[in-house]
C-alpha cells in the first residue's frame, strides 16, 4: 500500500488504520461518532494527500478541458475552483473531480485517489494539446473542515480568508509554507483545504493541531468522512458513481454544459435525455431500525426496485439515512418502499437531498 507523508503522525495518534484506494488511511483516531460531530460543531482535521492532483497545462490547456469534461471550463477565472466530470463515449462517469483555474491556460485537476492513474491514462489517449503532468507524489492535501475552521487558519497565514468566497482560492503561506489554500471541502461545512509540498506536510499537520487545540479542533478518519459526506449528499465514486452510471442519473445535470460543443459523452448524454431517465439517485430515511448499506436491495410490494449505494447511521439526525438508485417512477419525495436488511424487509422513504444543508458561513 502507498502511504501519505503522514502515516507516521497517524500511528502517532493512535489511528486505527486501513486500505483505501490502494494506500494506508486512518479510519479512526478515537470514535467515528466523536469525530463526526466535531466537525459539525467545531472543526477537524483531515489527510487527504491520497487524492490525485494533475496539471495540465500549455497552449491548448482549455481546449482540451472542453473536450475531456462535462462542465465549462471556459467559465473559471483564475483563482477559482469547478466540480466537473470525466465521462466515457457512453456517458458512463469515469471519476468526479475538481478543476482549479490557476492562470491562463494553467488548470489543477485534482482526482480520486484510486482513479489517478486511470484518468490520467484516459486524458493521455485523448491526444491533448496541453502537457500532463501528474503532481500527486509531490502534493500533500490537508483538509481543515468546520464551523471554526476560519479561526484557526487565520493564526497561521496573512491570508485574507474573510474575502475568500466558496469554490475559490488564494495562494500564499501557511506557517511560513507555501500554499494552495481552496475553500472547499467534502462534508457540508465550511473549511479550507490546503495543497503543500509533500515534505512540508507532518510540520505543518501538527501545527495546525497544536493552534486548534484551544477551539476543540481534533483529527479525523476516513469513517466521518464518509458520515458527514454522505449527510450532505456528496456522491463517492464506486457508490454513487460509476462507468455504468451516468450524470443525468446521479442527479448531476447541473455539471453538465451541452451547450459548450463537443466533449466526450455528449452525444450518449443527450440522447439519455431525449429518451428520459429509467433510473435516479433518491435520498432514503429509515422508519425501522437497521442499517441500509451498499447493495441491499430496495423493495415496492416485495419488488425489488433499485439498491442502496450508501448508507449509515446519521449523528446529526440520530436515525439511518441513505442514498441508491430506483426505478424512476418511484424517485418522488415521500414514495414509501422498503429495504431488504439482513433478509428482512425494514420500512423507509424516500426523502428530499441533501439531508443536510449548513447555513454558509463564508466572507
Amino acid at each position: 500500500m502507498k502511504r501519505t507523508p503522514l502515516c507516521e503522525a497517524h500511528l502517532a495518534l493512535g489511528a486505527r488504520m486501513v486500505e483505501f484506494g490502494g494506500w494506508s488511511m486512518p479510519v479512526r483516531y478515537t470514535s467515528i461518532l466523536e469525530e463526526h460531530r466535531a466537525v459539525r460543531e467545531r472543526a477537524g482535521l483531515f489527510d487527504i494527500s491520497h487524492m490525485g492532483e494533475i496539471e495540465v497545462r500549455g497552449k491548448g490547456a482549455l481546449r482540451f478541458l472542453q473536450r475531456a469534461l462535462t462542465n465549462d471550463a471556459s467559465r473559471l477565472a483564475i483563482g477559482q475552483a469547478q466540480y466537473t466530470l470525466l465521462c466515457n463515449h457512453k456517458g458512463g462517469i469515469i471519476d468526479d473531480l475538481l478543476v482549479y483555474g490557476r492562470g491562463e491556460e494553467h488548470y489543477l485537476l485534482v482526482v480520486n485517489a484510486a482513479n489517478t492513474e486511470k484518468d490520467y491514462r484516459w486524458l493521455s489517449g485523448l491526444e491533448p494539446d496541453a502537457e500532463l503532468v501528474d503532481l500527486s507524489m509531490d502534493t500533500a492535501l490537508l483538509s481543515l473542515q468546520g464551523p471554526r475552521s476560519q479561526d484557526i487558519l487565520s493564526r497561521l497565514t496573512t491570508v485574507d480568508l474573510s474575502s475568500l468566497s466558496y469554490y475559490h482560492f488564494k495562494e500564499g503561506q501557511v506557517e511560513g509554507v507555501e500554499a494552495l489554500i481552496s475553500r472547499t471541502g467534502y462534508t457540508g461545512e465550511d473549511g479550507f483545504e490546503l495543497f503543500v509540498p509533500w515534505e512540508a506536510a507532518p510540520a505543518l499537520w501538527r501545527r495546525i493541531l497544536e493552534v486548534g487545540e484551544e477551539d476543540g479542533l481534533v483529527p479525523v478518519g476516513l469513517g466521518a468522512r464518509d458520515t458527514l459526506r454522505l449527510e450532505a449528499a456528496m456522491p463517492l465514486y464506486g457508490h454513487e458513481l460509476d462507468e455504468m452510471t451516468t450524470p443525468l442519473e446521479a442527479g448531476l445535470t447541473r455539471f453538465v454544459n451541452f451547450e459548450k460543443g463537443d466533449f466526450v459523452g455528449r452525444e450518449a448524454l443527450l440522447h439519455q435525455r431525449e429518451e428520459g431517465l429509467k433510473r435516479g439517485l433518491i435520498g432514503l430515511a429509515m422508519e425501522e431500525a437497521g442499517i441500509p448499506r451498499q447493495g441491499y436491495p430496495m423493495l415496492l410490494k416485495g419488488k425489488e426496485i433499485g439498491g442502496v449505494t450508501s448508507g449509515t447511521y446519521s449523528p446529526t439526525f440520530n436515525r439511518p439515512v441513505a442514498m441508491g438508485y430506483v426505478q424512476r417512477p418511484y424517485t418522488e419525495e415521500g414514495t414509501e418502499l422498503e429495504v431488504l436488511i439482513h433478509g428482512k424487509p425494514r420500512r423507509a422513504r424516500v426523502v428530499r437531498l441533501p439531508f443536510y444543508q449548513r447555513e454558509r458561513r463564508v466572507g
